[in-house]
């Protein structure tokens, strides 16, 4: 039995958003050579044409006839789908506890003095947010 779709875009489509999100609408040929660049590996051009019409059938990418071929670009963005990501992974794993998520990564992360500065900032922000 096939296995359900993710609302979530898998690692390989998340590198194709990756790609359109920094720089679109792009042809086929133009996003295979940068997830080539950026992987440095070879992907078959049809694999990346399959790939490409499986997001846009799923809702991920606008499609748009460009002559003889065909131009991508993202249809989601960006923040809304790492806010969806995030969330799933604090429900799934963290019992819905955003302490025991940064506790994780904090405790698990390589994260430099300059990094733990930025988010004392961060934190420090957010609570006046709250706070007013």
């Amino acid at each position: 039995m096939a296995r359900p779709e993710s609302e979530y875009p898998t690692q390989l489509e998340l590198e194709i958003l990756k790609v359109l999100w920094d720089a679109s609408p792009l042809p086929v040929r133009e996003v295979r050579a940068r997830l080539e660049a950026g992987a440095g590996r070879t992907l078959a051009h049809s694999s990346v044409i399959t790939m490409l019409n499986i997001m846009h059938r799923k809702g991920f990418l606008r499609r748009q006839k460009a002559g003889k071929a065909f131009l991508f670009s993202p249809k989601v963005e960006k923040e809304h789908v790492s806010g969806g990501m995030v969330s799933d992974l604090l429900s799934r794993l963290f019992e819905g506890s955003p302490t025991a998520m940064v506790l994780n990564l904090l405790e698990t992360g390589d994260i430099d003095a300059d990094e733990l500065d930025e988010i004392r900032r961060l934190v420090n922000r957010k609570r006046k947010e709250r706070n007013q």
